[in-house]
């Protein structure tokens, strides 16, 4: 697969970096609001109390960004030193660093949405509204994914919605399952 650059005066190596910074923005942004939002609402399965909803979305918050920013830079840095390798010049080779950065605060931009949705509402309001905030989030976020990639925004934001409600279900059923076996904090 090729990319073709029309005459708009950007060259490869910008392109290549405009699409290095959207994908990982893009990545880090669902796996923040997803991820985050599974481990919130699987905690807020067990209790009510806010103490160790905070604590356990504060976890997967700073976790989850840092696993990010590495998975990332690990990726990018195989690929930029493979495109080294066959010669690519080097300003159209994808600096791992921007992927990391782009990556970890596309994450922490997408974890607020999940956390503030299931801090802020009384605790019985708490996980349908962080389901709800994060859905119509994770469809936004595939739909703009898609328009900008010229892809089929509905089936993207469908995409998306599904593998979304697929982690929030099965973490908040495990934790009403916990809660019912007696754990409690």
């Amino acid at each position: 697969m090729s990319i073709r650059v029309q005459d708009s005066g950007t060259s490869a190596g910008e392109l290549a970096g405009r699409l290095n910074w959207l994908r990982a923005g893009v990545l880090g942004a669902n796996d923040g609001i997803v991820s985050v939002a599974a481990v919130v609402v699987g905690v807020a399965g067990v209790t009510t109390d806010s103490t160790p909803i905070l604590i356990a979305g504060l976890a997967a918050v700073i976790g989850g960004a840092i696993s990010m920013a590495l998975g990332e830079y690990v990726s990018v840095s195989s690929q930029t030193d493979s495109q080294r390798a066959l010669g690519i010049e080097e300003d159209e080779v994808v600096s791992p660093w921007h992927a990391a950065l782009a990556s970890a605060i596309a994450f922490l931009a997408g974890s607020l949405l999940p956390m503030l949705a299931v801090m802020l509402p009384p605790a019985p309001a708490r996980v349908p509204v962080t389901f709800v905030a994060v859905l119509l989030a994770l469809a936004l976020t595939g739909w703009v994914a898609a328009w900008i990639g010229h892809a089929n925004t509905r089936r993207a934001a469908l995409r998306v919605v599904a593998g979304g409600a697929l982690a929030l279900v099965a973490t908040y059923g495990i934790g009403l399952w916990l809660n019912s076996a007696g754990v409690s904090f």
